[in-house]
């Protein structure tokens, strides 16, 4: 096993990616030992140069590395112990932590494939840790390696929020996908297991609205009184932002709502179906009630039985069970056409 799998996908760091940015040129990657040497210079920079650093918490050494070399302020570490992990930014400190849920990069409608990136914000320096692969950071990734060019470091954190509110775009498209296959099938009379199907689905809907709705207390504080250093138009976009991921927030909420009475819709089908089947059992049970009672009083081993002696015995016996069932046949039309 080589060295690179040993340090999960990062160095002995634990860093998975590190660029600086001028403000006028594309982002420059950075090895670990640049790294150093920038942040041991971080106050000498041009006000225009930022570096964002991208590690992995799942390398044990990650988070020794940054107590000794990040400056990140005690707020930072203890977030990435609570056991909270709704998707916040608070301001600590001419800092900014942020705490945002993201779901895998394999992604495949499962719930347990939701995880958190935590980030703290500066002027000078984003850095962000994760456990697991997330796909917003990725597209974020991708972006800076693909030349987009970012002045300050909250353009890189409001790229990153609506990287994730495309993301959760996705998903609910994906979503609507599935819903519109089980009211296809719901039409067609065709439903097999798709109830429970809807259920699984209606409960990650949940959990990723619960978990990714940004708290409006801690937003609305930060967008009042931002840190000194942010600029006018970053708040900005980031405003702009948040209102485009309430949208995506307020499309699942809907699309909630839509499982919701599909699953409904779905149990008085299948209440309905039970209902028929349980109606002709209740009419073939009392279509075959006489003749089972005739047919024990006839087969009784005792003296005095009716017509025993007489020739047309047996037909009198299949009339008379005839005529009866004719009665009870048309007593249940008769209440079932009542009904």
């Amino acid at each position: 096993m080589n060295k690179e799998r040993l340090q999960y996908g990062s160095d002995q760091s634990g860093l998975i990616c590190g660029y600086l940015f001028t403000g006028q040129d594309a982002g420059k990657a950075l090895h670990s030992t640049e790294v150093l040497d920038f942040l041991s210079q971080v106050r000498a920079l041009e006000p225009s140069h930022f570096l964002w650093l991208h590690f992995n918490l799942a390398n044990a050494s990650t988070e020794k590395w940054l107590r000794e070399h990040s400056h990140s302020p005690e707020e930072f570490y203890e977030t990435l112990h609570q056991g909270s992990r709704s998707t916040r930014i608070e301001h600590a400190d001419q800092h900014l932590i942020a705490v945002v849920n993201d779901v895998l990069h394999d992604f495949s409608f499962d719930p347990s494939e939701i995880a958190t990136l935590w980030l703290n914000v500066s002027r000078d320096v984003m850095i962000s840790a994760r456990r697991k692969p997330l796909k917003s950071v990725d597209h974020l990734r991708n972006a800076v390696n693909a030349g987009e060019i970012f002045h300050s470091p909250m353009e890189l954190l409001t790229h990153l929020l609506r990287d994730q509110a495309d993301v959760l775009t996705g998903i609910v498209r994906d979503a609507t996908t599935k819903i519109d296959e089980v009211e296809d099938h719901l039409l067609a009379e065709r439903l097999s297991r798709k109830r429970a199907n809807l259920g699984e689905l209606r409960r990650l809907l949940v959990r990723l609205q619960r978990l990714l709705a940004p708290e409006p207390a801690a937003l609305f504080r930060l967008l009042q009184k931002p840190p000194a250093w942010m600029a006018d138009n970053d708040v900005h976009e980031l405003r702009q932002s948040t209102e485009e991921f309430s949208v995506v927030l307020s499309d699942m909420a809907s699309l909630q709502e839509r499982i919701k009475l599909l699953q409904e819709e779905i149990a008085a089908h299948v209440g309905e179906q039970n209902n028929r089947s349980l109606f002709v059992l209740t009419i073939v049970t009392v279509l075959a009630l006489p003749i089972n009672i005739t047919a024990g009083l006839m087969g009784m081993n005792v003296g005095g039985i009716p017509w025993a002696q007489n020739d047309s015995g047996f037909w009198i016996v299949v009339a008379l069970v005839s005529l009866i069932t004719v009665v009870g046949a048309w007593i249940a039309r008769h209440f079932k056409n009542k009904d």
